[in-house]
């Protein structure tokens, strides 16, 4: 059923830098303002480079030795894992419901035609994170991903319905994508996505949707992903052209090269340390053709928000994510341009997440 949603008029503005010599040199980068939201100020920049509980900071280095103490990281996963769940409930995300829904259904029947047993897990895939002691390698992470990734929305965009706030963060998305390849592509179409880091397919369904005529695959290093991916799309009315899911390394797909036209990652990078995202950054220029387009949208150390969680939530936040200094101390861009990226450009698509661009050179 079609909601009625308020008319958001978008619009691109130079954020304010300022001029204290204290403070780092700041890229600039574009800010997405909604004209008529509520929250017109949570799009813009904060003061610094980034959060000061990230990197090699006082704060950051009390959170970390707060963490390393087992006992007490054993207490903040539970209360993270709880905060989770009880956010997400508040919001009317069936989290419990929706979990129940996969863990009782005949998902396990789909890991056989998904699992690729050859696969050799890198060491930092195995880590504990998002308060699972398995990582991303087990059911209950799988069934728990999309619960999980509504609660996410509701954070970044907490007024309005979960349909307009899905329309808001996932349409920023996906129109910087499309006004980058229509700008630097060339006039290529993009007729084959690769969504890297899918997970349970919640993006790669959404870039299928706005792409019909192309063809998508959705690519992750959890097997137990995929299935509960590949049994929600069986779910679905047919396509025309239907979602390929491959189990494989993001860094070592075994893809041919120059083979596609958008190659997007969400939400991928936070969870990573900064030598697999420089594998994934090169892999995914090798994959794909000239002209072609790279999307990552993930966690953005300026946004104004970000900067200003409070010490509970920030420690709560680094308890869950081991890699996430690792992430905040990443030059992206210029990681980006390491690759051979040209024409990268970076947005603030919601007010906590940034979209980045950039492209193959022809």
């Amino acid at each position: 059923m079609e909601l009625c949603a308020p008319t958001y008029k978008l619009s691109l503005v130079s954020p304010t830098v300022n001029g204290n010599h204290t403070r780092r040199r700041r890229r600039d980068w574009a800010v997405v303002r909604m004209a008529g939201s509520p929250d017109l100020a949570a799009y813009e920049e904060g003061q610094l480079e980034r959060p000061k509980w990230a990197g090699d900071t006082i704060v950051s280095r009390v959170v970390k030795s707060l963490i390393s103490f087992k006992p007490l990281y054993s207490v903040l996963k539970l209360g993270a894992r709880q905060v989770f769940i009880s956010t997400a409930e508040k919001k009317n995300i069936p989290w419990r419901d929706m979990t129940k829904e996969i863990l009782e259904s005949d998902v396990y029947k789909e890991l056989e035609t998904v699992e690729n047993p050859s696969i050799v897990y890198p060491d930092y895939y195995l880590s504990p994170f998002h308060a699972y002691d398995e990582g991303n390698l087990s059911w209950l992470a799988a069934a728990e991903a999309e619960a999980a990734t509504m609660s996410m929305l509701r954070r970044a965009i907490p007024d309005g319905s979960l349909e307009e706030a899905n329309k808001i963060m996932r349409g920023n998305w996906v129109k910087e994508i499309e006004q980058h390849h229509l700008q630097y592509s060339g006039n290529s179409v993009i007729e084959d996505i690769l969504d890297i880091g899918c997970s349970v397919g919640v993006s790669t369904r959404y870039l299928a949707d706005r792409f019909p005529s192309a063809k998508v695959t959705g690519l992750d290093l959890s097997p137990y992903f995929l299935a509960v991916a590949q049994f929600k799309e069986k779910k679905r009315a047919p396509r025309k052209n239907p979602i390929t899911w491959k189990h494989a390394n993001g860094e070592d797909t075994g893809l041919p090269s120059k083979s596609f036209d958008l190659v997007s990652f969400s939400y991928v990078f936070h969870e990573c340390p900064e030598r697999a995202i420089i594998g994934l950054v090169q892999e995914a220029f090798r994959l794909l053709r000239p002209g072609g387009t790279i999307a990552v949208t993930d966690q953005a150390p300026k946004s104004k928000i970000i900067q200003e969680l409070s010490p509970v939530l920030f420690t709560l936040l680094k308890s869950t994510e081991p890699f996430l200094d690792e992430y905040y101390l990443t030059d992206l861009e210029t990681r980006l341009r390491d690759a051979g990226f040209i024409n990268v450009k970076a947005v603030l698509t919601d007010p906590r997440h940034m979209t980045m661009t950039a492209t193959v050179p022809h």
